[in-house]
């Protein structure tokens, strides 16, 4: 038995050294690291994201503004935008703690101790490297989520439809010469990023100037880990590991050449909620800095579905309010603000404007 003690500390003591070692060439990744750790466990413990007080039915009030338009003709008080909501493709976080659509339940249940243990092991690996990424923190897209970035940018691509409505939205998207102007946004999660970098390849590979604008408000509405940003404010993306393999596109060119950081002033902040972020992104749409009356945002599946929640009149019974968009889909939707007397703002989603682009809800 004293043998084999004697045998392990052999071996043990050079591997304590060298993970010593390397912990203290990478330093400031170690410290960055740490400070990561601290605020996931913080924002776990005191964030309220996903609690608000439900506010008032839109409909109470841009109700009797859309009937007086319609009578009199007269929308003096009523704005409208197109809003083109794309979430984000798969992420390694959903790939270790989400059954997901791709496989049964029994299969996620089998595997989950194993990918836990190899998310685990990988993340051990990028901080013993160096290397100012992650597995849980910010997850980027997985091998799964950029198949699924693929086929978005293949329909963007490729897509055909006899209904003239789509078309019409399509165009849009893909920034047709005959379209009307429209301007992309997204949140500053990578995932996010990944998706329109990869998925609309085409429009900005046309449109060498055009830029992804990086905007906080739309940050996932979530306490775990994965909805921080590991991006420090002002400073461009880095593409994750899983980015710099992929044949879909030069992800860190387009995040360095073509996505704007000049909004993102670091996570969101703890005394925040989801609420407050959906009316900051239902003002910035309406604002001075987004004068396009088209708006391509990329984001995510809770901060979506809480929009449809809050944003479409609370006796309609629609699918967005209690499904997910799935992965890489697009919905679009006409935004409504309604201003009273008073210079107060309500805003509404129009719910027969709700239209299914691409993939759809589950």
């Amino acid at each position: 038995m004293n043998r084999y003690i004697i045998l392990f500390s052999s071996f043990l003591r050079p591997a304590v050294i060298l993970v010593c070692a390397m912990l203290l060439f990478n330093l400031p990744t170690l410290i960055y690291k740490i400070g990561m750790f601290l605020r996931g466990i913080l924002y776990l413990a005191f964030c309220n994201d996903k609690s608000w007080k439900k506010p008032q039915d839109p409909i109470l009030v841009v109700g009797p503004m859309l009937a007086k338009e319609k009578e009199t003709g007269d929308s003096a008080n009523l704005e409208r935008k197109t809003i083109y909501f794309v979430r984000h493709g798969e992420s390694t976080w959903n790939d270790t703690f989400n059954k997901g659509s791709h496989r049964s339940a029994a299969v996620f249940a089998i595997g989950f101790i194993p990918g836990l243990i190899k998310a685990l092991l990988f993340e051990l690996y990028l901080i013993l490297s160096g290397k100012l990424d992650s597995w849980f923190y910010d997850s980027p897209a997985s091998n799964l989520g950029l198949s699924q970035v693929q086929d978005l940018a293949s329909f963007m691509k490729q897509a055909k439809t006899k209904d003239d409505t789509i078309a019409q939205h399509i165009a849009i998207l893909k920034a047709s010469p005959d379209a009307p102007p429209s301007k992309i946004i997204c949140s500053s999660l990578r995932r996010a990023v990944t998706t329109m970098a990869g998925g609309f390849k085409d429009r900005l590979s046309r449109r060498p100037s055009e830029k992804v604008l990086i905007v906080p408000a739309l940050q996932e509405i979530s306490r775990n880990p994965d909805a921080l940003s590991i991006t420090p404010a002002h400073t461009q993306i880095q593409a994750s590991w899983i980015d710099k393999t992929s044949e879909l596109t030069n992800f860190q060119a387009t995040y360095i050449n073509q996505v704007d950081m000049s909004l993102h002033d670091g996570n969101k902040p703890l005394g925040s909620n989801g609420l407050k972020r959906m009316r900051d992104f239902c003002q910035f749409v309406f604002s001075p800095s987004c004068p396009e009356d088209y708006v391509v945002a990329g984001g995510h599946s809770i901060w979506f579905r809480s929009f449809f929640n809050t944003f479409l009149p609370y006796g309609e019974d629609h699918p967005g309010k209690n499904k997910k968009i799935i992965n890489c889909g697009i919905v679009a939707l006409t935004l409504i603000k309604a201003t009273r007397p008073s210079g107060q703002a309500t805003y509404m989603i129009d719910p027969n404007s709700v239209e299914v682009i691409y993939g759809g809800f589950h």
